[in-house]
């Protein structure tokens, strides 16, 4: 995992923000832009757009991912 702070000038879309956490402002965003051309997958908090991003390789993000949608996560 790497921490950077991003570049727009090398995420050319946009992040795509949580839907999750909206209503409490909990939100990350995932630069899906990049998965293919980088591979890897820069998340941000939302709240934050302009400070640093932690960079997961796809395989660490997709167990991320799946973990959560089991409920492997306390959500309190």
């Amino acid at each position: 995992m790497e921490r950077g702070t991003p570049n727009p000038s090398r995420c050319p879309a946009p992040p795509q923000p949580s839907a999750r956490g909206a209503a409490t402002g909990a939100c990350i965003e995932v630069a899906e832009n990049l998965v293919a051309s980088r591979g890897v997958v820069p998340v941000r908090d939302s709240k934050d757009p302009h400070g640093p991003a932690l960079m997961f390789e796809l395989t660490a993000w997709s167990s991320f991912v799946s973990a959560v949608r089991r409920g492997e996560f306390p959500t309190t």
